[in-house]
């Protein structure tokens, strides 16, 4: 059986349905998982990665671990204790879903120090590791979707600084080859998506979706950083805007390794916008 926590997230939730769609015994989890929030063959249990305790009987009977560390809550999380319960649970397998920040971006504390710690855990935890180190998300898109639907704008900083980003349902689909085949063991991906696009061009993305046209505002950094302290704290909102404004060469690197894991190219933006396009209309 494999535990997937964060499995109301964007890639836990995509990763839930692709274990689902091939067969495998999973049991979904997060503070506030439902029913609702699951296909009707897989389990699912309320635990928390910062009360360890909570997922002692959620790991009973599992063999392998889809672990993130807790989003906005990571602070709180120890990841040995949490990787300790698995081991004594049982367990031999776990994925993380990491950060490439951890790479590039060291000194921030959200986006190197605390990821840094939990890949460190995943290493010394004695069981099978393998780590997913991605950049940006296609759905980082969907905070676009309100004024996409009130009034068809797009408003963001930096509108023609490119960055690979990558489609959480490819991710999903990585976790899942680790979680249930061989030859994962011990590797470090970094997962991008198959170019580089930039804020204009994903809003003209968004636009050809929907068959009607988008207006694209750009902001200064300082209305962006104004709009990203309403869901995150400075320091975070800094390394974004940074990352954002100024990504080092193995921020636009685009990655071989979805493809290589896949077999197939990464999915673009245009046809993320394409799939999801009725959260815009």
């Amino acid at each position: 059986m494999i535990v997937v926590t964060g499995a109301t997230g964007n890639v836990g939730g995509a990763l839930v349905r692709a274990l689902a769609e091939a067969g495998a015994r999973t049991t979904a989890t997060s503070r506030n998982v439902s029913a609702a929030d699951v296909p009707g063959q897989v389990a699912h249990r309320r635990a928390d990665l910062a009360d360890p305790d909570s997922l002692r009987p959620v790991f009973d009977g599992a063999d392998a671990l889809f672990l993130q560390n807790g989003g906005p809550s990571a602070h709180l999380v120890d990841p040995h204790a949490v990787l300790g319960a698995a081991k004594a649970a049982g367990l031999t397998r776990v994925v993380l879903l990491s950060s490439l920040g951890v790479a590039t971006r060291p000194e921030s504390h959200s986006h190197g120090v605390i990821g840094l710690a939990f890949e460190d855990a995943v290493r010394q935890s004695g069981l099978e590791w393998t780590v997913l180190r991605p950049g940006g998300f296609h759905s980082n898109a969907f905070a676009w979707a309100e004024p996409v639907r009130a009034h068809r704008t797009v408003a963001a900083p930096f509108a023609d600084v490119a960055l690979p980003s990558v489609d959480p349902g490819d991710l999903a689909r990585v976790a899942a080859a680790a979680l249930t085949a061989e030859g994962h063991a011990g590797q470090v991906y970094q997962l991008t998506g198959p170019a580089a696009v930039t804020p204009r061009q994903q809003a003209g993305s968004l636009a050809a979706a929907l068959g009607e046209p988008v207006r694209f505002v750009e902001q200064t950094r300082e209305e962006a950083r104004a709009q990203l302290l309403r869901f995150m704290p400075a320091p975070v909102a800094e390394t974004t805007l940074d990352i954002l404004g100024s990504p080092t060469p193995d921020e636009l690197r685009v990655s071989p390794d979805v493809e290589r894991i896949l077999g197939r190219a990464p999915r673009s933006f245009a046809d993320w916008a394409r799939r999801h396009v009725g959260a815009f209309r």
